[in-house]
């Protein structure tokens, strides 16, 4: 299911707490909006959103799966036959 933000909504059902999440998510991303809430943001602000987020990357995705889908780069556990 993908949503537009208007359709967010969080606590009815895990289904949607899940394309709700995705949503808000892809929200967060957009770079105008970057740009200025990295602007807002104190530097203590910038160390609990760093060390909560990567808390939650690494509890829930493989060392691969970070560097593959959240770094885009190459996992350092993928050997390719050119190395």
């Amino acid at each position: 299911m993908t949503l537009d933000p208007h359709q967010m909504c969080f606590g009815l059902n895990e289904e949607l707490d899940r394309s709700s999440i995705a949503c808000f998510l892809q929200l967060l991303g957009r770079k105008e909006f970057t740009e200025i809430f990295a602007k807002r943001l104190s530097s203590d602000e910038i160390q609990e959103l760093v060390h909560t987020l990567t808390g939650f990357l690494k509890k829930n995705m493989s060392e691969d799966e970070y560097h593959e889908l959240f770094l885009l780069e190459r996992s350092p556990h993928t050997h390719s036959d050119n190395s």
